[in-house]
């Protein structure tokens, strides 16, 4: 059973940077044909990509947040990391990590973790 669990600050003040670790159990980050997503919840709002990493440390970041996102990992941790930079109060979301597989659904989810951006 694979396990992931989203660790960082709830709160976070516009313009700085929001990192959050996710640390996975029961399965190593480097195995082939997975990869290893960050996804939030807007308030009212649904689910969203951000990005993901794959087994062998490729990354993908939504267009949108590209220029801003970065999305690395630390294999001998099993944990892979977002960084978000000049957050704003629209950043306000349940951040998620998840396991992403080759079809493009995610079978393991982190329980999520609430970052609130104060103006």
């Amino acid at each position: 059973q694979v396990r992931l669990k989203e660790s960082g600050p709830g709160l976070v003040k516009t313009s700085q940077t929001l990192s959050l670790i996710c640390t996975v159990s029961g399965g190593s980050i480097s195995s082939d044909n997975f990869y290893w997503a960050w996804i939030r919840q807007p308030p009212g709002k649904g689910p969203d990509l951000i990005g993901f990493i794959s087994w062998s440390g490729g990354t993908y970041v939504r267009p949108s947040l590209k220029s801003r996102t970065s999305v690395s990992r630390d294999t001998s941790k099993n944990q892979f990391t977002l960084h978000l930079n000049a957050v704003t109060p629209e950043d306000t979301a349940v951040y998620y990590c998840a396991r992403r597989t080759t079809l493009k659904d995610y079978d393991f989810w982190g329980q999520g973790t609430q970052v609130t951006v104060s103006s």
